[in-house]
């Protein structure tokens, strides 16, 4: 047949010209340098522990160097003073841990140590102060609320809420904070005395806290006790906060003693108002 007969014939012209080929064995295979690189680099590392470089458009904080310049000076350097007016020149205030903060309110239960400011000269924060205070607003308002209503109670007497003790306490806690800070600031700048804004608002904001455990205190009926408990509290926040404040003021000269002794009367004077505003019941 034609089929059969071409296929005979084709495998026979394959067989003749095609000749057997012995095995060489294994040939070496060399290959030129790639230049491929490992991705991510591994000697760009950022603030967190793993080796991967953020977005370009990820927030710098990641990649700054963790023992770099202070906080906020390259938010003040990239915008000017515009840059004040934004939430960004404020937010590495208020990026600190838990055990931060606790730390920092253990440390103002101990006022005879003074080391407060030293411990926090290169990390103020922010956010302590502000969950004092407004911890202390509604504190106040709630515990006096309910100092009232007991005493109206026991003598069979109508009581009515008074909305005023929230915007009252809010305008003390709030103002003092910002204000005493504020003018101080003022007073060690014309003394040439070593000093940051917000050093005095972080101290003065932790000075607060000693008033949460003494208002709670409060909720006791006897006047004697509310006097102790707010001349402790009171003497506390003042000696916290004076010598904190101490090794800072004694190199504005021989007016140093009269500063701390203003300060400490001051903090005194806080006490005593939050005792005759907040917890003077009268029925």
């Amino acid at each position: 047949m034609m089929s059969g007969g071409y296929t005979s014939i084709d495998n026979q012209k394959v067989s003749g010209s095609v000749p057997a080929v012995s095995d060489p064995g294994r040939i070496p295979v060399q290959f030129t340098d790639s230049g491929l690189q490992t991705f991510p680099p591994s000697g760009v590392q950022g603030k967190i522990s793993g080796g991967a470089q953020p977005p370009r458009d990820a927030d710098d904080s990641f990649s700054r160097p963790v023992g770099g310049s202070p906080r906020g000076s390259d938010e003040s350097q990239g915008g000017g003073w515009l840059h004040k007016f934004t939430v960004a020149a404020y937010k590495p205030y208020f990026d600190v841990d838990t055990s931060d903060v606790l730390d920092r309110l253990k440390e103002s239960l101990y006022p005879f140590r003074g080391t407060f400011t030293e411990k926090t000269a290169t990390n103020p924060d922010l956010y302590g102060p502000f969950w004092i205070c407004t911890t202390l607003i509604f504190v106040a308002a709630s515990i006096g609320t309910f100092v009232t209503y007991i005493a109206h109670k026991l003598r069979d007497k109508e009581w009515n809420y008074d909305i005023n003790l929230i915007t009252w306490s809010a305008g003390v806690f709030y103002g003092y904070v910002t204000l005493v800070p504020l003018v101080l600031f003022v007073i060690l700048k014309y003394f040439s005395a070593p000093s940051g804004l917000v050093q005095l608002f972080c101290l003065y904001g932790y000075s607060l806290f000693i008033f949460i455990p003494a208002m709670c205190l409060s909720v006791v009926p006897l006047e004697i006790f509310r006097w102790i408990i707010a001349g402790i509290a009171g003497f506390m926040s003042a000696t916290f906060v004076a010598l904190n404040l101490k090794a800072h003021i004694t190199s504005a000269g021989e007016s140093w003693f009269l500063i701390v002794a203003s300060i400490f009367v001051l903090q005194l004077a806080l006490s005593v108002v939050l005792k005759l505003y907040l917890f003077t019941v009268s029925v």
